[in-house]
């Protein structure tokens, strides 16, 4: 199951700023009022927000900063606002990479190995073209790099940390072209081959080539994590009362690290229509979608995911970095686009973009589903109804993959195994429930006798998958002392040790502080305790465990996986030294 998106938390803050687009004319007036109204928990003095600039046939035709790019010095967010967009970032690496293999220096489908021999021979190559889809099967860099112990934008992360830990692996998630699976490393090492190939680096190469020419005067690759950006934006995320930095620390740059503004995003944005770099050509493959192995078509292209929304065709991509979001979503036959930047982590600009649209596009959008609309009344479900659905489901299909149910401030609730977040659900009815914050709907189906429960999950590209409850497993503490000790992986550098402990840990997701169990330690991180699911299996923090055993039963070891790591081989022990 795709980890599930972070909700956008609403903020009880009415105030509001002044527009700094120009006065429109009386019919704009009022959709601007509208659109005004979808930032209005934002659009205030005391609280990070969000930049907006709304594109029709080449013209920006409103945009609006809402509420503070910088809480300490009271300065607003403003359409010239920087921002680290994140993952936006990726297009303009696709971008570079295409530019290059149209000047001849490079081929889509050469091997990878050839610009960076660093990267391990997994037997079968890895192309460049399986890197822009996500097809490679590399696992992702920020989930290796936090196994191996740096702290996500608290530690400097450098390219080269990110060539140090792939340079270690020695599998890789599935064989390259056979899956997609989104991988930040796939476009960190298409930075390193612009650098590579065109002798400058990715914040030259794109400088001259693109922003430059498109006269994007605020945009570049931040690849210096102390260099001062006029202008920008500093991200934050709520606490308690209040708001907390949350801010990156890259030196790394092609995944991430772009940063740009609403009024710049719109050159680019129309460069997709009137073609001033790279000419018909070059937009034709940033839109061509990848395909696997077996010939299918996947929804996402170069740095762009192609989709529908209400009807209507996509192009899109979205980021999220630390308290940074960002969203670019262009609807291409109506000549309509809309740029979102934030710099608070429980943003959604994704929605908020969305919404904008539906203001200016209403007319030409299918109508919205009643019953999902966040509006709409719900079914009631009663008490009793709500702790019927109240457990753990593993996929029928996955052995690793489960989701859980359970009743948070009186509301139901749902999330990914392992994971603290939970996300709350709308009932239809009292089998049928819809996600509030993305497209994914749960139907339960009629009880068998003598079977579990299970529930169907439908997500929005149409894939369904069937869930079955498990029975409860609690293991007692002379089964838990056969997981304790160190364990060892030949790809990452710190020790996991696992311990029985009794006294509480900050963090306990097993809701039972004061019962024995299993926690690990490991380097940088705060204690982590497992949360048993099943024989061999458990949850935790870092990801999904399970445990493996020799021909004689003992335990040797572990795998682990994560959002974006498919099980990762640990040994139960400590490495070998050389020489001894």
């Amino acid at each position: 199951m795709r980890k599930l998106p972070l909700v956008s938390a609403a903020l009880s803050i009415l105030l509001s700023l002044n527009s700094t687009a120009q006065t429109p004319p009386p019919a704009a007036e009022n959709l601007s009022g509208k659109v005004d109204a979808v930032f209005q928990k934002i659009d205030s003095t005391v609280s990070p927000g969000c930049a907006l600039s709304v594109m029709k046939d080449g013209k920006i035709i409103y945009e609006r900063g809402y509420g503070m790019a910088d809480l300490d010095h009271n300065i607003p967010n403003t359409p010239t606002t920087v921002f680290h967009v994140a993952s936006m970032s990726k297009q303009f690496t696709a971008a570079s990479i295409l530019m290059l293999a149209q000047q001849g220096k490079l081929s889509l489908d050469d091997p990878v190995r050839k610009y960076i021999p660093e990267l391990p021979d997994f037997g079968t190559p890895i192309t460049i073209r399986q890197l822009i889809h996500h097809t490679s099967g590399l696992r992702d860099q920020w989930d290796l790099l936090g196994l191996s112990g740096w702290r996500y934008s608290l530690d400097l992360i450098t390219n080269d940390d990110v060539l140090y830990v792939v340079s270690r692996q020695k599998e890789l998630n599935f064989p390259p072209g056979s899956k997609e699976l989104y991988s930040n490393t796939g476009y960190t090492l298409l930075g390193e081959v612009v650098k590579r190939v065109s002798g400058q680096s990715l914040r030259e190469f794109t400088t001259a080539n693109i922003f430059q020419p498109l006269g994007m005067k605020s945009t570049h690759f931040r690849d210096d994590h102390a260099e001062i950006v006029k202008n920008i934006a500093y991200g934050y995320e709520p606490a308690r009362d209040t708001f907390r930095l949350s801010v990156t620390n890259f030196d790394t740059v092609g995944a991430t690290s772009l940063m740009t503004t609403v009024e710049d995003l719109a050159l680019w944005d129309e460069n997709f229509y009137s073609p001033r770099i790279g000419g018909p050509e070059l937009i034709k493959q940033l839109q061509e979608r990848g395909k696997l192995n077996n010939g299918q078509q996947i929804d996402y292209a170069s740095g762009l995911v192609i989709g529908t929304y209400r009807g209507l065709n996509t192009v899109d991509h979205a980021g999220a970095d630390a308290g940074y979001r960002s969203d670019l979503i262009r609807f291409p036959d109506q000549h309509f686009s809309s740029a979102c930047l934030c710099n608070l982590a429980t943003a959604n600009p994704s929605n908020l973009n969305r919404k904008v649209a539906e203001i200016y596009l209403a007319k030409e959008m299918k109508p919205a589903d009643p019953a999902r609309a966040d509006d709409s009344k719900p079914f009631a479900l009663t008490p009793a109804q709500m702790q019927a659905r109240v457990g753990t489901y593993g996929n029928v299909k996955d052995e690793d993959d489960f989701v859980r149910w359970m009743i948070k401030d009186g509301k139901l609730q749902v999330g990914n195994l392992g994971d603290d977040e939970t996300y709350e659900v709308k009932a239809l009815s009292e089998n049928q429930f819809h996600l509030l914050i993305a497209p994914v709907d749960f139907t339960f189906l009629p009880v068998k006798a003598g079977a579990p429960l299970e529930f169907t999950l439908k997500q929005e590209d149409g894939k369904i998958e069937t869930f079955s409850a498990t029975k409860p497993f609690t293991p007692l503490p002379a089964q838990l002392a056969e997981y304790a000790g160190v364990y060892s992986s030949p790809e990452i550098d710190p020790l996991y040790e696992f311990k029985i402990e009794k006294a509480h840990v900050a963090g306990d997701m097993t809701g039972q502080p004061d019962q024995i169990r299993l926690v690990l330690h490991r380097l940088k991180n705060d204690p982590d305790p497992l949360r048993p699911v099943a024989p061999d299996f458990f949850a935790a923090s870092v990801g999904k465990i399970r445990f493996t055993r020799d021909a004689k039963g003992t335990i040797d070891g572990f795998t682990l996986s994560t959002g974006r790591i498919e099980k990762l081989r640990f040994i139960k022990g400590r490495p070998a030294i050389a020489g001894k």
